[in-house]
């Protein structure tokens, strides 16, 4: 019967375990002095050899015959333990296994003298998994262990084992393998398995393992079927011959080209591909051209695989890294909203929208976006567009006027001027400070201006709070009743109106978790936009709350001896 090469090529010694030989070399010299521990704690992510190397110290440990610290694999013990016919030896899987009973059960079993081996050996797998009662329940026997007995504890998630068993265990950290390493095993293993893999297949086999040697070996497995295994071979076989798609949408987007992108992506969610899936190949791409701008010289070590050098390389002088950075940003953004969307196609619809017509969006990454365009264009010399000139009819002053501002300070002015005031009374209000402005309340015929514009004042927050009547009229039956009477609560939330950008002050925890929502922010800022003819900024500010206690009264009541504070 066949079996899959990562069963078959599983390491049997020390030596033949890739790239952990700070870990080997340790675990080699202690079986030869007989310096070991009673219990073991491997880390490492999936297919680093955190289990082979468990398995292969079990049979150091009871074999009969060790050759430089490493089982011979021909004794009694090694070939028993390695069919699982010796129960001294035994492996769990604490994922089924994570009760506090399956653990009393073991701890009452270990206490026995192994019968066939020289130690009695717990592989205990995923160990994270047990439940705190069951970790518990294993303490006891991990902390004064009899002499017969040892524990190999193994985990992908170091944080969630408790203290109080990493410090009663030797730890081993196994890293991820190089895709170097990788390559060179696969290359190994296809010789052996008369495969014809080529050198660059394996590079691409060794990416795509993202470090794991198991995964690399059913990769390669799974390519077995062709005669020889090229790069176009491993692509088609993953799933990822496809990626030319994608490149070519990458270049409609550099090119701004809107419509052939839409078209692009109807034809390929036609064929089946899901919006998620979709964005997150864009995205993906995008990575490999960020990590080869910031990063030429790392090479393919820190690419994903999926795209050659030279295709990454045409795209880093399309667009800018800062453009490359905020198209990335939005495409992570668009794949969290799907989430709670109704509507995913909808939504990968706008943001490839937002990747070709980056100055329809008013979110950070755009602004950032324009920003680097407008340097990278004053930097060739060309004027910005919109740059605002010198004014027309500039208005001499003295140098030394009472009335000019300091270096550091605004022009005070009134918001809203008078229907009769001319451009000189405006010029006046402008050149006037607040200083001045509180003496003309005092002194000199400049008196009877203070109510005038204590009335304008008044106005103008009036014009600030009629936009936002406006907006919730547009809210109205848009988000849930319950939202709506939230968000039109003065109690619960003030608006505020402040340099073209609206912020909602929410007064409480539970109106702000009602609020702070994708779906609702998302439809305050379609309305703010409606009423305002621009878009605007939407923030969430969440105020602290604070008990209104009198402080005096208090000390007032504790006067009386028969009253109580606690």
């Amino acid at each position: 019967m066949y079996q899959a090469l990562y069963r078959k090529w599983r390491p049997r010694t020390f030596d033949e375990v890739a790239g952990q030989q700070h870990i080997t070399e340790t675990l080699k010299n202690q079986v030869k002095t007989g310096r070991l521990s009673h219990a073991y704690l491997f880390i490492g992510t999936r297919g680093t050899g955190k289990t082979s190397c468990a398995k292969i110290l079990s049979k150091a440990v009871n074999c009969e015959d060790p050759v430089d610290g490493n089982p011979c694999n021909k004794c009694r013990p090694c070939l028993g333990i390695e069919s699982g016919a010796i129960m001294d030896v035994v492996e769990l899987d604490a994922a089924s296994n994570n009760s506090v009973d399956n653990v009393r059960a073991l701890r009452d079993e270990a206490v026995f003298t192994p019968a066939l081996a020289k130690k009695r050996i717990y592989i205990v797998d995923e160990v994270h998994m047990l439940s705190m009662s069951a970790f518990n329940a294993l303490l006891k026997i991990l902390e004064e262990p009899p002499e017969h007995l040892m524990f190999i504890l193994a985990t992908t998630e170091l944080h969630k084992v408790p203290a109080t068993v990493l410090s009663r265990c030797q730890r081993h950290s196994f890293k991820r393998l190089g895709a170097d390493i990788i390559a060179k095993q696969l290359m190994y293993v296809a010789g052996q398995e008369n495969m014809e893999l080529e050198e660059d297949a394996a590079e691409l086999l060794g990416r795509l393992a993202e470090g794991s040697m198991r995964d690399g070996l059913s990769l390669l497995d799974q390519c077995a079927g062709e005669t020889t295994i090229t790069t176009d071979t491993v692509l088609s076989a993953m799933g990822l011959a496809g990626n030319h798609r994608i490149m070519r949408m990458m270049e409609l987007i550099t090119e701004r080209d809107t419509a052939q992108v839409l078209t692009m992506f109807q034809e390929m969610w036609r064929d089946g591909k899901a919006p998620a899936t979709l964005l997150n190949e864009l995205g993906i791409l995008h990575r490999d051209i960020i990590m080869n701008i910031v990063a030429p010289k790392s090479g393919s070590r820190l690419l994903s695989g999926g795209y050659d050098l030279k295709t990454l390389e045409s795209f880093a002088g399309k667009l800018a890294a800062a453009e490359y950075m905020s198209n990335l940003t939005s495409i992570q953004d668009s794949i969290g909203r799907m989430r709670y969307s109704q509507s995913p196609k909808t939504i990968a619809e706008l943001c490839l929208i937002g990747l070709c017509e980056p100055d329809l969006g008013d979110s950070l990454p755009n602004l950032r976006d324009r920003v680097s365009r407008l340097e990278a264009l004053i930097g060739a010399g060309a004027p910005a567009s919109g740059a605002a000139g010198p004014p027309s009819n500039p208005v001499a002053e003295p140098e030394n006027s009472l009335s000019q501002p300091e270096a550091d300070e605004e022009p005070y002015m009134a918001e809203t001027p008078g229907k009769d005031e001319g451009p000189m009374s405006e010029v006046s209000e402008e050149k006037t400070s607040p200083p001045q402005r509180e003496l003309s309340e005092t002194v000199g015929e400049e008196r009877i201006h203070a109510p005038e514009n204590q009335d304008r004042a008044e106005v103008s927050e009036n014009n600030r709070a009629e936009p936002w009547k406006r907006i919730l009229e547009l809210l109205n039956n848009k988000i849930p009743i319950g939202t709506y009477n939230i968000l039109s609560d003065e109690l619960h939330v003030n608006a505020e109106f402040s340099h073209g950008a609206l912020t909602l002050k929410v007064k409480n925890g539970f109106a702000m978790g009602l609020l702070n929502k994708p779906e609702i922010t998302d439809r305050i800022q379609e309305a703010a936009r409606e009423v305002c003819k621009t878009a605007v900024p939407v923030t969430l500010e969440e105020e602290a709350s604070q008990k209104g206690i009198n402080m005096e009264k208090i000390a007032q009541l504790k006067k009386f001896g028969n009253v109580k504070f606690e």
